[in-house]
């Protein structure tokens, strides 16, 4: 590779760490063609791109970056394929299911809104995170119960009160 076409990766791997607010960097050394191959399907399917880079590449990528990722460089050592997802937990959620019928793909790491994962252990707390529409829609609903509430308790009650009003009037007449 020419210097000038490791300078053109570089730019294009800095121009994907900037657009992509979910990036995991997992280990899939060892996987058979085919296999790899359905990694990859599953991975288009999910909407979650994915690309094999080189590690050296890659640390230039992220130093020329504007974002801070902490101590995610540090993981890059061996087979490093990158994926982009722009919901944060569904890389998470597509190793987790390869994993049932393969060891690998191990995560190396995780940059999810900002935040920095390091290790296959966090491969459970990624599963659980929320995106960012589901909090919405969490809040969303936790505001509209007590308004709710209150509207119903006034449409009971008010159809209350005027009923013993008009029991109260009917009774004096």
């Amino acid at each position: 590779m020419t210097r000038e076409e490791k300078s053109l990766v570089i730019e294009e791997l800095t121009a994907d760490l900037a657009n992509n607010a979910n990036i995991y960097l997992a280990d899939i050394s060892g996987l058979n063609a085919d296999t790899t191959s359905n990694l990859r399907r599953a991975a288009f399917k999910a909407n979650v791109q994915m690309a094999v880079v080189k590690n050296t590449l890659l640390a230039k990528a992220m130093e020329a970056s504007d974002r801070d990722f902490g101590d995610l460089p540090s993981v890059l050592k061996g087979n490093t394929s990158v994926m982009y997802s722009e919901t944060g937990n569904v890389p998470a959620k597509l190793i987790k299911t390869f994993r049932k019928k393969s060891e690998k793909p191990l995560l190396k790491g995780a940059f999810i809104e900002e935040a920095v994962y390091i290790g296959d252990e966090q491969l459970d707390l990624l599963v659980d995170i929320k995106s960012k529409e589901e909090l919405l829609g969490e809040i969303v609903g936790l505001l509209q119960s007590p308004a709710k509430n209150v509207v119903s308790a006034l449409k009971s009650g008010g159809s209350t009160i005027a009923g013993l009003i008009k029991t109260l009037s009917e009774k004096e007449g």
